[in-house]
């Protein structure tokens, strides 16, 4: 690639990004703040989940099979 072309997309590359860093860089798009939907939901199934884990490490080391 020639020195020229080179410096031009390394350039454009820049200018681009940069508008995007500034256009997308609002105080209220920044963080949310609300949970996204679903989220207690998914938060119940992730603590069944745990629980039913806690539950099978529990059996696997009890004695009263043994």
């Amino acid at each position: 690639m020639r020195p020229g072309l080179r410096r031009a997309a390394a350039t454009v590359t820049l200018a681009v990004l940069a508008a995007l860093t500034t256009a997308c860089g609002h105080d209220g798009a920044a963080t949310p703040t609300s949970t996204p939907s679903g989220y207690a939901d998914m938060k119940q199934k992730v603590d069944a989940a745990e629980s039913a884990a806690a539950a099978a490490d529990r059996d696997a080391t009890s004695d009263a099979d043994r």
